[in-house]
C-alpha cells in the first residue's frame, strides 16, 4: 500500500504500488479494518502488502499507458532471457501480442499457464517471474506498460 483515498461513497481506497485501487472498508461484523478509521491507523500499513485481486485476474490497470515495445520475434529468434523466468520491474505491467501462431505464457507464481494467440493476449503483472515458450511458427511483440 502506497497510499489512501475515499470513494465517492466515502468509502476507504488502498493505493497499490501495482497501480490498482482496493476498497479497504471498516464494515463489522464482515469486515474489521478499524485502523483505517484513523490517519495514524492508515499510516501505520503504508508499506505493507495487500493481495491484489486484480492482479491475481492479470488486469492491466486501465489508466497505465504504453510507453515502449519490442521488435517483432519469431521461433527462431526470441532472446533466451524469455524463455526463462524473468520479470518486470515495479509499476511495469507488459502486454505480449501474438500477431501470428501460438506462444505458451507460463506464469508459475500464480499457478497458471497461458495459451496465447493473435486472440488472446498475455498480461504481464509487474515484479511476478514469467516465461515464453513458443508452440511451432510463432510472430509476437512485447508491449509496456506504465503509470502516465
Amino acid at each position: 500500500m502506497i497510499g489512501f483515498a475515499t470513494d465517492a461513497h466515502g468509502d476507504w481506497v488502498a493505493r497499490l504500488s501495482c497501480g490498482h485501487d482496493q476498497h479497504v472498508r471498516h464494515d463489522p461484523p464482515f469486515t474489521t479494518r478499524e485502523w483505517v478509521t484513523t490517519p495514524e491507523g492508515r499510516a501505520g500499513r503504508l508499506g505493507q502488502m495487500l493481495d491484489c485481486v486484480r492482479c491475481v485476474a492479470f488486469e492491466l490497470p486501465s489508466h497505465f499507458v504504453a510507453y515502449k515495445r519490442t521488435a517483432t520475434f519469431d521461433q527462431d529468434s526470441v532472446p533466451a532471457g524469455l524463455r526463462k523466468d524473468h520479470a518486470t520491474k515495479a509499476g511495469v505491467w507488459a502486454r505480449i501480442v501474438v500477431e501470428r501462431g501460438r506462444l505458451r505464457y507460463h506464469v508459475e507464481a500464480l499457478g497458471q499457464v497461458f495459451e496465447l494467440s493473435p486472440e488472446l493476449a498475455g498480461i504481464v503483472v509487474p515484479e511476478v517471474p514469467h516465461h515464453v515458450e513458443p508452440r511451432g511458427a510463432v510472430s509476437f511483440h512485447v508491449e509496456f506498460y506504465r503509470a502516465p
